[in-house]
């Protein structure tokens, strides 16, 4: 079959699957807390039940992948949404009281806010964490009391095709559909008439997306990535700091979209942090190839783009800093495994510093002042996530007050994601809305505006009603005032 009769299949399918989902939805409403709930506690009792086939399925798409880091990082995290959702979807659900406008709150007008569901939320998953950022803006969206279509990624086959599996065992399909396939099946799923989609991905994918949901006017959550950079203060602990971005740029081989990007760090101290980088990988990873906790990149294009910016970097005059604790050779190796390299003295040129890295490739840059730090980054594209380490409050402060990221975590790397109640999302080209927790739960829903009007004739009292006269003119001297 040609690609454009499966695009017109998969098309047809999945309007039918919309269709479907959007006339159970409708009969249903409105949707109870105790529905919600229910559908929650399925969707965890199928990451409890299936964790390990799911890290399995994970470790055979990424050539190798750590059990452990898949247990923590995709299951655990997903499975920690899921239940955060299912214990506050009662209080979510209250509907929110404001104030009347003065004086009518006097004469018993009542105003709120009443969270209702959208509709059939579209889901894109990425390649990366393909288990956590599935379920856990699945988790907000059932926590909202909506309907979930999904499209996984054609880069992890096998996690797709279990998902799909298992959501299909758990689900129906007029609660949760599940379709996978290649780009012709993103593009025709990401022009459907949802009432909410989510796309979670690179910054070049998410235009496109964009512009497929403008002709059906999809409200969309776009959750994409950038260069996030880490900025070392004077004060900063250099072995605790060091240990810690080690710890987030090596998670995952880097392949994360909060991983730390690129290093900013005092000119007088790149010696010593690029030492306590080398020191806390050789205590994190022993070996790196013949290590069950380290993950291979996700295929061949993306292992050979990688050389590919290192050799960019090499050609234009940088410094390559490999750190092979275990003295491994790489080069006879075919499980697409990558030691950490620093590269020194990047220059704007280089490929390294004009795209999201996504693997365990660390530019390093020198300044002056934290002042040279600030304003590089507020030249450059608004990143998804940006980390500060120092003790010096007032420099933290000056810091993150002077740019703007989409969340920022002080003396750590990444770790504001899996707080449930601080919203994730970027700004700018690193993204637009956020999810997870209260959050994620408000962008899913429709927040209803209610207006509940008194006995009295407050439009004739106030002089809204016709013939215009005294009182009109009285109450708008009143209003002219500032």
């Amino acid at each position: 079959m040609a690609d454009a009769d499966l695009q017109i299949v998969n098309k047809d399918a999945m309007l039918a699957a919309l269709e479907k989902q959007r006339a159970a939805f409708t009969a249903e409403l409105p949707v109870s807390a105790e529905t919600r709930k229910e559908r929650l506690t399925r969707a965890g009792r199928l990451l409890v039940d299936n964790a390990d086939a799911l890290c399995a399925a994970m470790s055979e798409d990424f050539g190798h992948r750590s059990r452990e880091q898949s247990m923590m990082t995709d299951v655990v995290s997903a499975l920690g949404e899921v239940k955060y959702a299912r214990k506050h979807v009662d209080k979510w659900m209250r509907p929110e009281k404001r104030s009347a406008r003065f004086p009518l709150g006097l004469f018993g007008a009542k105003a709120r806010i009443d969270y209702q569901p959208m509709g059939v939320v579209g889901i894109i998953a990425p390649w990366n964490f393909p288990v956590q950022l599935t379920f856990s803006p699945l988790a907000d969206a059932l926590a909202a009391g909506n309907r979930v279509m999904i499209k996984m990624s054609e880069f992890t086959p096998v996690t797709s095709a279990l998902v799909e599996k298992l959501i299909g065992e758990t689900f129906s399909p007029e609660e949760i559909a599940v379709f996978n396939g290649g780009p012709e099946v993103g593009q025709a799923f990401s022009a459907l008439p949802f009432d909410h989609l989510l796309f979670t991905g690179a910054t070049s994918i998410g235009k496109h997306i964009l512009h497929a949901a403008a002709d059906s006017l999809t409200p969309v959550t776009l959750e994409l990535g950038g260069k996030s950079p880490t900025i070392f203060g004077e004060s900063a602990d250099i072995e605790r700091g060091t240990s810690r971005v080690a710890m987030g740029k090596m998670m995952n081989a880097g392949q994360i979209c909060l991983a730390p990007d690129y290093m900013m760090v005092p000119e007088a101290k790149e010696g010593d942090i690029i030492q306590g980088l080398a020191a806390a990988v050789g205590e994190q990873y022993p070996t790196l190839d013949a290590n069950d906790d380290y993950t291979s990149i996700i295929n061949d294009r993306h292992y050979e783009r990688l050389q590919g910016y290192l050799k960019d970097a090499a050609d234009k005059g940088a410094e390559l800093v490999e750190v092979n604790p275990g003295n491994e050779d790489f080069s006879a190796s075919n499980k697409r495994k990558m030691p950490l390299t620093i590269v020194r003295n990047p220059t704007e040129d280089m490929t390294v510093m004009q795209e999201e890295i996504f693997g365990p490739v660390l530019p390093i840059k020198t300044y002056k002042s934290v002042d040279e730090a600030i304003d590089y980054v507020n030249a450059h594209d608004r990143p998804l996530g940006l980390y500060y380490f120092g003790s010096d409050k007032a420099e933290e402060e000056k810091v993150l007050s002077r740019t703007i990221s989409g969340g920022a975590t002080v003396n750590d790397v990444i770790f504001h994601i899996a707080m449930e109640e601080l919203p994730f999302g970027g700004v700018g080209p690193s993204g637009m809305g956020a999810y997870t927790g209260h959050e994620g739960f408000k962008t899913f829903s429709h927040a209803k505006s209610v207006y509940s009007q008194p006995k009295m004739d407050v439009a004739k009292l106030g002089g809204f009603k016709p013939p215009y006269g005294k009182t009109t003119k009285s109450t708008i001297k009143r209003e002219l005032k500032i």
